[in-house]
């Protein structure tokens, strides 16, 4: 719990100095730009503070100038620290809708193209949101997600959501696959106490949607990618 509490007064020390200037600035440029890449700095520092060093492969697998679905597993709350500041260039991700309505903050989320997912998870407002994430694609952004939906509680694998597919075919995007491993001991879920220790990252070959003839075809693909780069007792 040490560990914890320190990176916790580290993230807070630097957070609230840069909230009180890049916020206001965001607000009133209307650019999220330098926002992201303070918070994804405060992220690194945050991780390095706790002791936690990370292994990356892959990165240069990502294609340049090319608006990418990166999709990962999730074991860990680590993981969108850990990810979300690799990722070649600005990247969106799924929200909660009401997240979106906080005061300045959810104006912030908006400026970043964050994507709305409703609470009901009724198929009108899982289209919304794939129209919209459709948009963001367009717009030349990534999108980042975490495809299983939830934090699986014992590192394997779970089983996917669609959502991200049904994207990828529409859009085009390609698919990069990610596989995140070690988080799961240094922060498992429902545990709040962080461990020092190393994780492992892989950014796959990209994967292009439309070279699968179904949905499911894709889903198997993306899966074994991932797989492939996770220890065996986590592919299950």
């Amino acid at each position: 719990m040490l560990i914890s509490l320190f990176v916790f007064v580290v993230i807070v020390t630097l957070s609230i100095p840069s909230a009180i200037i890049f916020i206001p600035l965001a607000v009133i440029t209307g650019h999220i730009g330098p926002l992201n890449r303070v918070g994804c700095t405060i992220a690194r520092i945050g991780l390095f503070a706790g002791g936690i060093r990370i292994k990356v492969e892959g990165r240069d697998r990502v294609p340049k100038n090319t608006a990418c679905i990166f999709l990962s597993n999730h074991v860990s709350n680590l993981d969108p620290p850990v990810l979300l500041p690799l990722v070649p260039g600005r990247t969106a991700v799924f929200l909660k809708k009401s997240l979106m309505k906080i005061p300045v903050l959810g104006y912030c989320f908006k400026l970043g193209s964050f994507i709305p997912v409703g609470r009901a998870g009724s198929l009108e407002q899982a289209q919304q949101s794939i129209a919209i994430a459709a948009k963001v694609l367009a717009s030349g952004l990534h999108i980042t997600s975490f495809v299983e939906g939830t934090r699986s509680r014992d590192g394997r694998m779970l089983p996917f959501k669609k959502g991200s597919f049904y994207l990828a075919q529409q859009s085009g995007a390609p698919i990069i696959p990610v596989s995140i491993s070690g988080t799961e001991t240094l922060m498992a879920k429902g545990r709040f106490g962080i461990k020092p220790g190393k994780v492992h990252l892989v950014f796959h070959a990209p994967i292009d949607p439309h070279s699968y003839a179904t949905r499911d075809e894709l889903m198997k693909a993306v899966r074994a990618a991932i797989a492939s780069g996770l220890p065996e007792w986590m592919r299950a």
